[in-house]
């Protein structure tokens, strides 16, 4: 049977040969309807995604970087359709986690013909995650990094502005763990995740997997040049948790509040500050295709 196949697709971003190429690898496959869903930005997304679900989509090819990938999935949360990820980002840190290539053909191949598994999403706010969410330095230091900067000079343009930022007050903040109070203390950052890696290869939670029903959460006090670098160090030579300014834990569910407003991001997307954080995992939430497993 043909399938209903949707593109939604940020149009300034670029992935191999590029979206007329992309049309070509779609239709050569047993296709029915190809909708075609092109948007100047990835706050656009969503529209296009649930008008494509609305249109009897029976998969999804998401054209994009975390943050375009961040807004489909939340249009896309809980509807069992699967989505494809074609990483044309900046950033494509859900998909490099995944093991889905930078590599148009073979990302296309593994939308038509690889496994779909159910993976967990975060919910924060009321809004859908898929990487990472985060408040305070972390967050300040991607709403610094707009869209020419990145696109000049990539992951440098996230380090300049990490080392704006690493002189910052730190907030007092209490959170919850699942109900019971878990830090209350002042702290510089909190960090919650789906997935292990973050940019540069480095590992901010050692044990995370988007399939386990947790969400990883971090609260580092570290503050200044000097402390910074040894919270990064550690990241990126040992375990997280073996840093004397982090503390590392798991939960179904988090609640913070914040002495100041911060701002906070969801994959790599500023949000507006706030005073407060709700967050939880939402197991299974995403139907994705992966590449074929290796062990299997």
């Amino acid at each position: 049977m043909s399938l209903t196949v949707a593109v939604v697709a940020h149009r300034k971003k670029t992935l191999g040969a590029g979206l007329d190429r992309l049309r070509v690898l779609i239709t050569e496959q047993d296709v029915g309807d190809l909708l075609w869903f092109e948007v100047p930005k990835s706050k656009k997304a969503p529209k296009k995604v649930r008008k494509a679900l609305k249109q009897g989509a029976d998969l999804v090819f998401v054209w994009g970087g975390d943050g375009t990938v961040q807004r489909c999935a939340d249009a896309m949360a809980s509807s069992g359709v699967p989505m494809a990820i074609l990483p044309a980002g900046t950033a494509n840190l859900f998909a490099t986690n995944l093991g889905i290539p930078l590599d148009l053909e073979e990302a296309v191949r593994i939308g038509f013909h690889g496994r779909r598994e159910k993976l967990d999403l975060g919910v924060l706010n009321g809004e859908h995650f898929a990487v990472m969410a985060g408040a305070g330095f972390e967050a300040d230091m991607i709403a610094e990094v707009d869209g020419q900067a990145k696109k000049r000079l990539g992951k440098l343009s996230y380090v300049k502005a990490a080392v704006r930022h690493v002189g910052g007050p730190l907030v007092p903040m209490k959170i919850e763990i699942d109900g019971a109070t878990w830090f209350d203390d002042r702290a510089s950052c909190l960090l919650l995740g789906n997935v292990s890696t973050i940019g540069g290869g480095i590992e901010a939670f050692d044990d995370a997997r988007p399939d386990d029903g947790w969400l990883e959460v971090g609260v580092s006090t570290a503050k200044g040049p000097i402390q910074w670098a040894r919270v990064i160090g550690r990241m990126a030579g040992g375990r997280s948790d073996e840093s004397p300014f982090v503390r590392i834990t798991r939960a179904r569910k988090v609640s913070a509040r914040f002495g100041a407003p911060l701002t906070y991001e969801l994959d790599g997307g500023e949000r507006e500050a706030t005073t407060r954080i709700e967050a939880e995992a939402v197991p299974g939430a995403l139907t994705i295709c992966l590449p074929p497993d290796e062990r299997s």
